[in-house]
């Protein structure tokens, strides 16, 4: 048995109790237990994140616990920077150059005094879950035990079992898709390819930076892809052509997806004369903001295109407002845990879209959301019909067990289990996969529990929903 599993599995009966998250009502809660127990083992199939893919290429130990858990999780660090805690004192680095602290012990003490912050969050079950079920600690982190705790998990850092690799193996990971830009030369996929190790890291293509106007350096962005699929990038054929190659280049790096994480849900299926128009437009930089929005809609339409001739997945993240605090961004730059929820409409904003490709049986479109209101009203209606969509799990503020809840709830009467796609991580947390995949195959054993017990869904249905849902459904969803 693996360094630590051994001590965690016995200690964590203490402190993370076996039937947390399940219903509290006696017959519901034995059979969610019963379900559980047929997936809790399965093999995590993670789609979708932002780990960094030059962890499994290099396989160097993680450097610290600070700089594991604190410096870059903005679930960490947003939350005590709401409580008036600078993120130069946790460590986060800054873009202006300015100071930051860079001693991890004092920034774990930091964290560790703040630690009552988290309670009754889902950040609380992923920490806890790390601490005990991967390094074997086992007891409440504060001020008092800061230390003792720092030197507990630094020593586990040290040893070749907490290694990416030994990690990604002990976690009985299957496959784990990491996210990059266009421009990226994919050089750490390159190296996990042509190493010995046969872990599966697969990239997904996001190409924000070269189809959003609005994202800083747009023109040079789209003159660096043109240098990379050697394309003439400033013409509007040129463009949709390096599309094409940059594409094909990540798929032979393992790509089953595409990402776009715009502003909202807007589509538009314009002539070739009027997308260039607007195309030309924003490599000037005098396209307006209506401009922009039109042109990151065309561009949706264009990639599910793509799509229909190169297989890849179109995953749509809309509805954030990104880097809202404009001195954060200046001082921090992007991804600094100020990306706030947005009211997002899908039904309008997708007809142009759904008109063009709606229809195709083999194109796969996954929506996800950050507005929960549009989950009954229109998500679960549309995905219930176009056979090209599917809905993405409870993503990112509703990452929890109450997000989760509530995301069966609204869509199951009208979508059904089959048009979801199970459950995808979304994280740069590496340590945090196991348990946020334990969360969700537990609520989702609960909900399903729920239905046997109310009558809605007999037992044996449970079981195959369970696993569905816990493994099946991402595997095919993303055709890995």
């Amino acid at each position: 048995m693996a360094f630590g599993i051994a001590e965690a599995t016995e200690s964590a009966k203490a402190r993370l109790s076996p039937d947390r998250l399940f219903p509290a009502e006696a017959s519901t809660r034995s059979v969610a237990r019963s379900l559980y127990q047929a997936v809790s083992k399965l093999p995590i199939v993670s789609p979708h994140g932002h780990t960094d893919p030059r962890w499994y290429a290099e396989n160097d130990p993680f450097p610290d616990p600070a700089r594991l858990f604190i410096v870059p999780d903005h679930y960490v660090f947003r939350l005590l920077h709401s409580q008036g805690i600078d993120l130069s004192d946790l460590g986060v680095p800054r873009a202006d150059d300015g100071w930051t602290e860079t001693d991890s012990r004092t920034i774990w003490h930091l964290f560790a005094e703040n630690y009552h912050l988290f309670r009754a969050t889902p950040s609380r079950l992923w920490l806890e879950h790390a601490f005990e079920e991967v390094f074997g600690w086992t007891r409440r982190l504060c001020a008092e035990n800061a230390d003792e705790a720092y030197d507990h998990i630094a020593a586990c850092l040290a040893k070749p079992q907490f290694r990416p690799r030994a990690l990604f193996e002990r976690f009985n990971i299957e496959v784990i898709a990491t996210t990059e830009s266009p421009l990226d030369d994919l050089c750490w996929h390159r190296a996990i390819r042509e190493s010995d190790w046969n872990g599966k890291v697969v990239t997904a293509y996001r190409p924000d930076n070269v189809v959003d106007p609005d994202f800083e350096g747009f023109t040079q962005n789209v003159e660096k892809l043109g240098e990379l699929a050697g394309e003439d990038t400033l013409g509007w054929q040129g463009y949709l052509n390096a599309h094409r190659q940059r594409r094909a280049f990540f798929k032979s790096l393992g790509a089953t997806s595409t990402d776009h994480g715009h502003p909202s849900a807007h589509t538009e299926n314009l002539s070739a004369a009027e997308a260039d128009g607007l195309f030309q437009r924003a490599l000037k930089g005098t396209c307006t903001p209506a401009d922009a929005e039109r042109f990151r809609g065309h561009m949706l339409t264009e990639m599910a295109r793509m799509s229909l001739d190169d297989d890849l997945v179109l995953q749509i993240h809309p509805g954030s407002f990104r880097n809202h605090s404009s001195p954060v961004l200046n001082a921090y730059g992007r991804d600094k845990g100020f990306d706030i929820p947005k009211q997002t409409t899908y039904v309008d904003a997708l007809k142009p879209l759904l008109d063009a490709v709606g229809e195709e049986k083999n194109l796969g479109i996954i929506l996800f959301t950050l507005d929960e209101t549009a989950y009954s009203r229109e998500l679960a209606p549309l995905a219930g019909v176009y056979p090209a969509l599917k809905l993405g799990p409870a993503w990112w503020f509703h990452d929890s067990p109450e997000g989760m809840l509530r995301f069966r709830e609204m869509t199951t009467e009208t979508a059904g289990f089959h048009n979801t796609v199970g459950f995808n991580d979304d994280t740069r947390a590496f340590c945090s996969i196991p348990a946020r995949h334990d969360v969700a195959r537990r609520v989702d054993c609960a909900y399903l529990a729920s239905l046997v017990t109310s009558g809605r869904l007999d037992e044996d249905e449970a079981y195959e929903v369970a696993i569905d849902l816990a493994y099946r459904l991402a595997k095919q969803a993303y055709r890995l």
